[in-house]
This record gives structure tokens, C-alpha cells and sequence, in this order.
């Protein structure tokens, strides 16, 4: 027992064992997403990693660590007093932008991990975060969840300031599941979502857990060992786990690397899901093709924030529209008939009967084009618009940021 604590009660053998574990430790190591929890927020920066443990053991050994009243601990944003009746006294709003961030920078001593980045994720919108490795994607999601501090630039988080006095108020309303999912594989799916219920607080855990393992399609493997379970499966539980608290704002950290088509299908679903609930879903992702699947906006890092905006936007923004013609048999004088329409900029014929037409709006141009084809006599086999992948989006922001 540790000085001064209230005798410990009878069937809280295992939770004594852990706490002496503890007791020996002056800065203790704890799963970063169970530091990440409310009740653990309130108690102590680190501690120890304890697998094996069901969540009611693991919850009380942790609730049950002695602090100072006075002392103060490090919780990512700064500091707080260690006292578990701590509130919160700045209040979010339920409107405006989920996320606000002004010039936010992070510096590892002379290394930079990002600079001076400014967006908005507006509420109920799954927002894509891009950027090859070691653009500063997954520090970004660390400062935002309050796990790192930044080192200059302010940000609003779910209507909170990212100051050490809402780090609390912040952790309430989001959650994080990473790249790699962090179970404890030797416990069965229901008694890890347990322990994380325990940690968040969570009202009903019983009633809750239930919900988001239908959720995410796990209900009949509940029972399952964690660690006999494929890799889609843990990262569908790690899911499981982000949603435990009903968050406004999850952040999905390569939600879908190194999964099959099968199990990206089935991640790509819930998110849809998420949405359609009205939860913000911040998404690092390589997948280029998955972020224009699934993302109302992207915003593309590379040290700095190259570009934001829809990937319609940020298309027409890098890149001229076109249209490619084809049709039977070549036109008798082409650059009369285009330089008679409207909006067409440039032409380029591609072969005797195909063109390629650079044009100021694909929508007005292609009606206005055929119209006066039909009227010529030609006969039109197809008007396509050509249409630049996000990809190419990417690609060229690259190669504008190596040129700089």
C-alpha cells in the first residue's frame, strides 16, 4: 500500500500487485491511449503498461496512485494540478469549425517537424491530411490531441483553445486511433474495450461497448483473444475503442496501412459511417485514391501546408480544364469551328479525327461544342473531360515544393 492511501478492500489483490509496480516508479510509462483517456488525464503523465489486466484491475490500480495535491505533472499541453475534482473552466461551443489552427509550428530542437500551418475542418466533414513520410502528419495529430505541445501558433480544438487548461476538456470530446491498434493481445476484444470504458468514464460500458462492437461489425467475436485476431480485425477493435466515448472529433492515424482490400473496404464503411453520424474525422492517409474516396476536403504537408481546399478545387486551382473530342472523320478547318466557340483556349489535334481542347469551363463548353458539331455535319463519336487524379494534385504540389 502506498503512504497515506485508504486500506485496500478485499479482491484487489491483482490491483495491489500492480500498484506496487507503481510505487517503485517516480515517472511512470503508460500506452499512450490510455494517457490519452479523462481519468487518466487526471492523475498522472505516465505509467506503467500493464497487459493482461482486465480493465476494472488496470482502472483501479491506475485511479489509485497517490499524488501530492499540489504537485504538478506534465499532460502534453503544458501543465495541470493533480487533483482528480480538477474542472475545466473554459467552455467549447458546439459551433464553429471542429479544428481551427493558426501558424502552428513544431520543432524538435533544429529539427522541424512542421511550420506556420493554418486550416479549418468544419463539423461532420472527414478532412484528409497528406504528405509523404516525415511531413509532420502524425505530429500534427499528436499536437492536436493534446499528447505533445507545439511550439508556436494557436489552435481551437472541438471549440476549446490548445491550452494546458482544456487539455482535459479536449480528450473528452475526441479520440485517436493510431496506425498501429495497441490492444492487449492477451485479453479477449470485450475486456479491452472494457478497460478503455473504465479510463474514459464511460457511463453504460456494458450498453456502450455493445453499441460500437455492432457497429463496427465485431459482435459475435467479442469473446475472441485480440491476438489471434487478423490485422483488419484489430484496427476494426481499435476503432471500437476511438468511438467508446462518443467523440466529436476522431483522428484515424493510416487507418488502412497494410491491409487487404477486404479489411480497407470494411474501414472505408465505418468511416462513411462516422459521417453520416455527424463526427469529424481527421485522416492521415498515403492512400491517395482513399482520400479522394472518402474526404470532402484534403489539405497536403510537406514540412509546410502546400494546399487545402476539395480535390475538385485544388484541380481546377493547379491544372487547365479539358476536353478531348473524338469524332468520325477529321473537320474541314478545326481552328474555324473552335475559334468561333467561346471558352476554348487552345486546341491540339491528337490525330485526323481526335482533339484535345483546352477550355475555360468543361460544363459550358461541351453542350456549346456538340451543338455546333451537329450543325457542320460532323459526327460526334464522344466529348470527355480530361480529369486530373488527386494524385496528379500531389504529384505537382511536390514537385513546386522541391523546385522552391
Amino acid at each position: 500500500m502506498l503512504p497515506g492511501q485508504p486500506p485496500l478492500y478485499a479482491g484487489s489483490r491483482r490491483a495491489d500487485m500492480a500498484l506496487a509496480g507503481l510505487a517503485c516508479c517516480e515517472l511512470i510509462i503508460l500506452d499512450q491511449l490510455a494517457f490519452q483517456t479523462p481519468k487518466v488525464s487526471k492523475l498522472l503523465p505516465r505509467g506503467v503498461h500493464m497487459p493482461g489486466l482486465p480493465g476494472s484491475v488496470y482502472g483501479e490500480a491506475l485511479s489509485r496512485v497517490l499524488w501530492k495535491p499540489t504537485e504538478r505533472i506534465a499532460l502534453g499541453v503544458g501543465e495541470h494540478e493533480a487533483t482528480s475534482d480538477r474542472r475545466v473552466d473554459s467552455a467549447g461551443s458546439g459551433a464553429g469549425p471542429a479544428l481551427q489552427v493558426r501558424s502552428l509550428t513544431k520543432a524538435f530542437g533544429e529539427r522541424v517537424a512542421y511550420e506556420k500551418v493554418s486550416f479549418e475542418v468544419e463539423r461532420g466533414e472527414v478532412f484528409g491530411f497528406l504528405g509523404p513520410n516525415g511531413a509532420g502528419k502524425t505530429t500534427m495529430v499528436r499536437t492536436l490531441a493534446t499528447l505533445i505541445s507545439p511550439t508556436s501558433g494557436t489552435a481551437t480544438v472541438a471549440g476549446f483553445e490548445l491550452t494546458p487548461a482544456n487539455s482535459l476538456a479536449i480528450r473528452q470530446r475526441i479520440a485517436l486511433a493510431p496506425e498501429t491498434p495497441g490492444l492487449y493481445e492477451r485479453l479477449s476484444v470485450r475486456d479491452n474495450l472494457a478497460c478503455f470504458a473504465e479510463l474514459y468514464e464511460v457511463a453504460d460500458p456494458a450498453q456502450r461497448i455493445s453499441q460500437v462492437l455492432e457497429a463496427v461489425g465485431l459482435s459475435d467475436r467479442a469473446r475472441e483473444v485480440c491476438g489471434a485476431l487478423s490485422k483488419g480485425l484489430r484496427q476494426r477493435v481499435s476503432l471500437a475503442r476511438a468511438l467508446l466515448g462518443s467523440p466529436e472529433i476522431v483522428f484515424l492515424d493510416e487507418p488502412t496501412s497494410g491491409l487487404d482490400p477486404s479489411a480497407t473496404r470494411e474501414v472505408h464503411s465505418l468511416i462513411v459511417g462516422l459521417r453520416q453520424q455527424g463526427v469529424t474525422v481527421f485522416l492521415t492517409t498515403h492512400r491517395l485514391e482513399e482520400a479522394e474516396r472518402l474526404c470532402d476536403r484534403v489539405g497536403i504537408l510537406r514540412t509546410r501546408l502546400l494546399g487545402v481546399g476539395r480535390p475538385e478545387e485544388l484541380r481546377r486551382r493547379l491544372f487547365s480544364q479539358r476536353l478531348r473530342l473524338r469524332i468520325l472523320r477529321p473537320l474541314d478547318d478545326p481552328g474555324g469551328l473552335f475559334g468561333s466557340l467561346g471558352g476554348i483556349k487552345a486546341w491540339v489535334a491528337l490525330d485526323g479525327s481526335t482533339y484535345e481542347l483546352e477550355v475555360t469551363d468543361t460544363k459550358a463548353v461541351a453542350p456549346e461544342l456538340v451543338r455546333a458539331l451537329v450543325a457542320e455535319g460532323a459526327d460526334v463519336v464522344s466529348v470527355e473531360e480530361l480529369r486530373r487524379s488527386l494524385e496528379d494534385v500531389y504529384m505537382q504540389l511536390m514537385q513546386e515544393e522541391s523546385g522552391r
